[in-house]
């Protein structure tokens, strides 16, 4: 659920009617699927295996070409425009990030600026201020190979590529599938953070429930033949899923996910002694105790934390250094209070320091701060309100109109085709 802090720049789609048939196959991949997804938001594509999310995540950008239907992107029917220049409009994020390894950090990123005829200088530009925005430093970064880059940095680097010519639409296929959990949970948090500042509209694939609850602003759950058989908020599929095939999907521990409902921003943050690199060892320790706190956070000179020193640690230095702490337990304010927890538990921590845009420190969260909040995340779930967008497929509904409902749902129907008709029960 993104946090929408600037305007809107990503694009209103549309799948109207969209069928897939394959030759020689008795059902369709994907069958007459209608779905709107508004503008700026995130949509996650979740399901079983071969239920034809993936297919329709390609059909959007005409990777698969569909059988029958039409696919409107801001009020433009793109089925009829050429694939290849579509593509150059549309970001799009694989496993691994999908990168040339014979070509450098810079080169990758530059791929669809050069294709656009976008000349050197604003190429260049761009790349520092993609690498920036995906938290890598341009002057480290740039002019390596994806050999020489963890798997974490190479989908870093995919997302930027994907962001290159600044598209309005950016597409995931489980993005983050082939990371260890920890780096998964940074790039999710990452993702959030790029999300508030860009505000695309993202449509992500994934098998990873608790993926789509804290990515999503809203979750399609899909089962064979890509039958939408619900399309809601986090809040509500977990609150009140449509039938036994969404209960059983979601899986045990419903409850235990709702932690996933609250971020860390929504939270009050814990403030913290800071100290920078320098400084005398005795001043830090005099502030720590007039404070009343445990410890100090060291912040770099773009106030990114780098460790954490203790009143006894800091006894017995006489300066403070910026000596990196990779065990510290870091979460971004984009993280899930479950993140939050996860990370200090596996530090033996009460506390955890929080980052926000660009890892600038922010605060401190701990145990208590958690413990609270569960409460009220579970009361606002059970209590929540509104319209999801639209969606449905072919003879879910009685042929009545798809327009009609947009409007209810407050969209100016401004995405729909001429031939839409009015849906008086769209879910």
């Amino acid at each position: 659920m993104s946090e929408t802090t600037d305007a809107i720049t990503g694009a209103s789609i549309l799948l109207d009617e969209v069928t897939k048939q394959y030759p020689g196959q008795t059902r369709p991949a994907v069958g007459g699927l209608t779905l709107e997804i508004p503008a700026g938001s995130i949509v996650m594509f979740v399901g079983p295996s071969g239920c034809g999310k993936t297919t329709t995540l390609k059909m959007i950008n005409r990777l698969i070409e569909p059988s029958s239907g039409k696919i409107v992107i801001n009020g433009e029917d793109v089925t009829k425009m050429d694939g290849d220049t579509l593509r150059r409009r549309i970001g799009y994020v694989i496993q691994a990030g999908g990168l040339f390894p014979h070509m450098t950090v810079a080169a990758n990123i530059a791929i669809v600026p050069k294709m656009l005829g976008w000349d050197k200088a604003k190429i260049a530009a761009r790349v520092d201020e993609l690498l920036e925005l995906v938290s890598l430093d341009p002057s480290i970064y740039r002019d390596r190979y994806p050999k020489e880059l963890s798997g974490g940095q190479q989908q870093r680097v995919g997302v930027a590529r994907a962001l290159a010519a600044d598209p309005p639409v950016l597409l995931m296929d489980e993005p983050f599938g082939a990371v260890d959990p920890i780096t998964r949970q940074r790039l999710q948090d990452e993702l959030l953070n790029i999300q508030s500042e860009v505000q695309k509209t993202i449509v992500m694939v994934t098998h990873d429930f608790d993926e789509a609850v804290k990515l999503g602003d809203w979750i399609a759950v899909f089962d064979e033949g890509a039958q939408l058989v619900q399309y809601d908020s986090p809040e509500r599929v977990l609150a009140n899923p449509a039938n036994e095939f969404v209960e059983n999907f979601i899986g045990s521990g419903a409850g235990l996910k709702q932690l996933t409902l609250t971020r860390v921003n929504q939270v009050k943050l814990n403030e913290a002694v800071t100290a920078l690199p320098g400084e005398l060892a005795s001043d830090v320790l005099s502030r720590v105790q007039g404070a009343g706190q445990p410890l100090a956070v060291v912040l770099d000179k773009r106030r990114r934390p780098v460790r954490r020193l203790t009143r006894r640690q800091l006894s017995r230095l006489q300066i403070v250094d910026d000596t990196i702490d990779e065990s510290m337990p870091v979460v971004g304010d984009q993280a899930t209070l479950n993140d939050a927890l996860d990370t200090m538990l596996v530090a033996s921590s009460e506390t955890a320091v929080v980052t926000g845009r660009r890892d600038a420190f922010l605060g401190v969260i701990n145990v208590q701060t958690i413990m609270e909040a569960i409460s009220a995340a579970n009361a606002a779930a059970a209590e929540a309100e509104g319209d999801a967008p639209v969606g449905l497929n072919s003879g879910a509904i009685p042929a009545i109109a798809i327009e009609g409902a947009l409007a209810a749902n407050g969209h100016d129907g401004g995405n729909t085709s001429e031939d839409l008709q009015d849906v008086e029960e769209p879910r």
